[in-house]
């Protein structure tokens, strides 16, 4: 199973961003999918998860309003539109999938798949 992400980069305050996770070995329309980040010296922090067949969706309250989980089961891959970004949403980035409901996803310490990582910075 492998899950590659792509789209991190570096922008401005006020700035948005397009992260991709491309997955495979799996069978995406099974999973629930997500996105986990960690900033540095903090613990990781599921921000936004979305069920198979884009059934239910989580959004931590940090980032409800504007950022946006999606998928595409004919790509088998995982979106996330950041939008509105602030320094604090410097993070390393991490999509992760799991045989569980988008909430319970976003709070688990372990989930079963996850990428590498893509390094999103926010400064001015």
């Amino acid at each position: 199973v492998q899950l590659v992400e792509s789209g991190g980069g570096s922008v401005q305050p006020g700035d948005s961003l397009s992260l991709s996770c491309v997955t495979s070995g799996l069978i995406f329309d099974d999973y629930a999918v997500g996105w986990f980040r960690q900033a540095p010296g903090k613990e990781p922090d599921g921000i936004s998860c979305i069920g198979p067949g884009s059934e239910g969706s989580y959004y931590a309250d940090s980032v409800k309003g504007r950022f946006t989980i999606s998928r595409d089961s004919a790509k088998d891959t995982l979106y996330l539109r950041l939008s509105g970004l602030k320094p604090e949403d410097t993070a390393v980035y991490t999509c992760v999938a799991d045989l569980l409901p988008p909430r319970v996803l976003c709070r688990s310490k372990f989930p079963h798949y996850r990428g590498q990582g893509a390094q999103v910075t926010v400064s001015s």
